[in-house]
């Protein structure tokens, strides 16, 4: 397949960039490096097969020669970016998504949104569902984000409607190596902290909860769902809910510190619980995690013993 990823020098984006090329695929990696970095596509630089395009996604994008997928994984996605970003962020998700999928309709290729759990809000499901309608507030400090991903699925669903080959997937807080140690979202966080020996900073009373899934299930997923015929959202995640504070704990006792916990308030807005129900993945797809939070955690905190430093000072878990 010859795929054009955006987001692709992001977190996740380069990571699914690793593994297309892996597999054989050819690659055309979009990115505006807004929060995305070209060092994170250093490893994969020798391949013929990938081309790295330094482009803003709201700005309609030609492509040459044939396209077989469009994945579009753009989009600041941890509270501090998108709070640094927030009109970046909702055109990316809005302009971003229309002109994706127009990249898509015009080579007659298959499309893929990476959507997210926040489409769910503040839930009052648990664990949360597709069919769920979700609790956002649409002028709250999240709504940026929320609202620009939620408009993301009602645009592709609406190209779907009319006749183009299109998947959505809903992915839940993922973690693992690569992901910036200033991220804002608490496994960076938490590993920078600790390994500088600063106080590790929790926000509320740590009894929230996240559902973290290590990278390379994600990846899985994504490339499973990429080849279904599943036109409906359906949740990528590791259903192994675990409490902000258990999650301090447990990255405390493996980077070997006494380092003390410190608290402050919840963020607005900042959700209570997170759990996918991974029904339909599983049915869907043939796909469940299996990397657990233990093994995944020590894996990552290998990458962030190798690459911490200053810049990580000061950062605060917000999850």
């Amino acid at each position: 397949m010859r795929v054009v990823l955006t987001g692709a020098a992001g977190f996740i984006g380069s990571h699914l960039t690793t593994a297309l090329l892996d597999r054989g695929d050819a690659v055309v990696a979009v990115d505006s490096f807004l929060t995305g970095r070209l060092a994170n596509l250093q490893h994969v630089s020798d391949y013929d097969a990938l081309t790295v395009l330094e482009h803003d996604v709201t700005v309609p994008l030609e492509v040459t020669g044939h396209v077989d997928a469009v994945m579009h994984f753009a989009s600041p996605a941890s509270p501090a970016d998108y709070n640094a970003h927030p009109l970046a962020t909702l055109d990316v998700g809005t302009a971003g998504t229309r002109s994706m999928l127009e990249l898509a309709r015009s080579h007659r290729a298959r499309f893929l949104l990476a959507s997210t759990s926040e489409v769910y809000g503040d839930a009052q499901q648990h664990p949360q569902r597709e069919d769920y309608w979700g609790n956002v507030n649409p002028v709250g400090s999240r709504s940026v984000y929320d609202e620009a991903k939620r408009c993301a699925e009602a645009y592709t669903m609406a190209y779907c409607r009319a006749g183009l080959d299109s998947r959505i997937a809903r992915i839940f807080n993922t973690y693992g190596e690569r992901m910036r140690p200033n991220d804002g979202r608490a496994v960076p966080n938490f590993m920078s902290q600790a390994l500088l020996g600063d106080e590790v900073t929790v926000y509320g009373d740590g009894s929230h909860t996240r559902s973290l899934c290590y990278i390379s299930d994600l990846v899985s997923g994504v490339l499973l769902l990429l080849a279904s015929d599943e036109h409906l959202p359906v949740n990528l995640g590791n259903d192994e809910e675990v409490t902000v504070l258990n999650l301090a704990q447990r990255i405390l006792s493996l980077v070997g510190t006494d380092t003390s916990l410190t608290f402050r308030p919840l963020p607005e807005g900042d959700p209570h619980v997170r759990r996918p129900d991974l029904s339909r993945a599983r049915a869907v797809l043939g796909w469940a995690p299996a990397v657990r939070l233990d093994e995944g955690l020590a894996r990552t905190l290998l990458w962030f013993r190798s690459v911490i430093g200053g810049e990580s000072r000061g950062a605060s878990a917000r999850g």
